[in-house]
């Protein structure tokens, strides 16, 4: 694919049925952990502070305008936060009812994000009967997941997670874990992985890397846990000043203390690659791996960071708000308010339209070059604050780490391409990267 510009006028020569995602926020950034790294909890200030439940009113108008919206067969919803089960089973209930309601044709499918603290019987028991896929955060072992993971009372919450996943299993509800690799997580992918296969068959990784204010902080003090040097947990309260998370780009800012570095990433999946390779392809799935194997393969990847362009992911805020992306909840990116126009004409507007192709069009001359960017894209925008040897801004902060990966999983990708070409499964590697790897049998 050539690097062209594009322009909105090409995008309407080109217009496809309408299909897009919606990320959902019943309750906005309202949530009952206190994350140090969540980029997510400070949005309450666009809010004044204050953010109820989205209206019952608000979430027929929201439903069936989705699904009138989206032109496919298949219409999915994505119930994020902050924590949406704090708006109660009763909030659930009545969406499904609306979906039923509207859905004519169309086949509905629900997935959400929790952190677990709230699950029992009886939200296990609805999402079993509505086939809700359940995505659960945890981020490995139990040192690596308490230290940044927490409650309101600085409390941790590795083994109350833990008994949400175990709940899930045993009642039947299908669900996969989302773990975020912070700098805890340097160095132990290999220790990562193998607990987080003994608990999930599909597994998604996501680098934490956040901009803060610098040298100023926010200068909010609340009580958390001391993470000791020896990755030991002191479960005596600490007081420290917290950071306030800003957005790309901002003067001054600089890369938050816990965010991996682009090294660290890159050697992490690595280690995790290793052990899947060798023994888990088509028994465990990673999303990064099967990501990079579709780019391999020319298939359209299913996660908005590695397309050319974005803008197809839009965030609904608990009031109606809608913003371009969920890494970009910032007034300058608002297109408006579903109250007061429809989502169709919403998702349809220039400036969304922009958003989107910028990703494409901004690339630096570094990355128009690199023979992964196939496979990488520039990945997501808000990652996109280095700079290169040349001199030019936009350059992924996680550019070196990507690069390492790619160069390191390229010959067993090849091989998986190969296989699947010949009409065989992707686990035919295993033997033969067994063999790669040295090991016997």
């Amino acid at each position: 694919m050539n690097n062209q510009t594009l322009h909105f006028t090409d995008a309407q020569r080109l217009m496809r049925p309408t299909a897009f995602t919606t990320m959902i926020k019943p309750v906005g950034s309202a949530c009952n952990l206190d994350c140090e790294y969540c980029y997510y909890l400070g949005k309450a200030d666009l809010y004044g502070g204050h953010q109820p439940k989205m209206s019952e009113e608000l979430l027929e108008r929201y439903i069936s305008q989705y699904i009138e919206a989206v032109q496919v067969p298949a219409v999915t919803f994505c119930w994020h936060g902050g924590e949406p089960l704090l708006a109660g089973l009763d909030f659930y209930e009545k969406a499904v009812a609306l979906q039923n309601k509207y859905k004519g044709n169309k086949q509905i499918e629900n997935s959400l994000q929790t952190n677990g603290l709230l699950m029992n019987a009886e939200w296990c028991d609805f999402f079993r009967r509505n086939n809700f896929l359940i995505g659960i955060s945890l981020d490995g072992p139990k040192d690596i997941h308490d230290a940044y993971r927490h409650d309101r009372g600085g409390r941790p919450t590795f083994d109350r997670v833990m008994r949400a996943v175990e709940m899930m299993a045993v009642n039947g509800v299908e669900y996969n874990t989302l773990s975020t690799i912070n700098d805890r997580c340097a160095g132990r992918g290999s220790e990562v992985y193998a607990f987080m296969r003994s608990i999930s068959k599909y597994m998604q990784f996501l680098p934490v890397v956040e901009m803060v204010e610098s040298p100023a902080l926010r200068g909010e003090r609340r009580t958390c846990e001391k993470v000791q040097s020896d990755d030991s947990i002191n479960h005596q309260p600490s007081t420290f000043i917290r950071s306030a998370i800003v957005p790309p780009g901002t003067p001054g800012a600089q890369l938050a203390p816990w965010s991996i570095t682009s090294k660290a990433f890159g050697r992490f999946m690595c280690d995790i690659f290793d052990a899947w390779v060798i023994n888990d392809v088509g028994e465990r799935f990673v999303q990064l791996f099967d990501i990079t194997l579709a780019q391999w393969c020319g298939v359209q990847p299913s996660l908005c960071s590695f397309c050319p362009t974005c803008g197809d992911g839009l965030v609904i805020e608990h009031n109606g708000d809608v913003y371009m992306c969920d890494h970009f909840v910032y007034p300058e990116y608002r297109l408006g308010n579903i109250a007061t126009e429809h989502l169709r004409d919403l998702q349809r507007k220039p400036e969304l339209f922009r958003f989107g192709i910028e990703k494409r069009n901004s690339l630096p001359t570094d990355c128009r070059r690199c023979e992964y960017l196939f496979a990488c894209r520039g990945e997501c925008p808000k990652h996109r604050f280095a700079t290169t040897r040349r001199g030019e801004r936009g350059l992924n902060t996680l550019c070196e780490g990507y690069k390492h990966f790619f160069s390191y999983t390229a010959p067993y990708m090849e091989r998986m391409r190969e296989l699947l070409a010949q009409g065989k499964e992707a686990s035919h590697i295993i033997p033969w990267a067994r063999q790669k790897r040295g090991f016997a049998g």
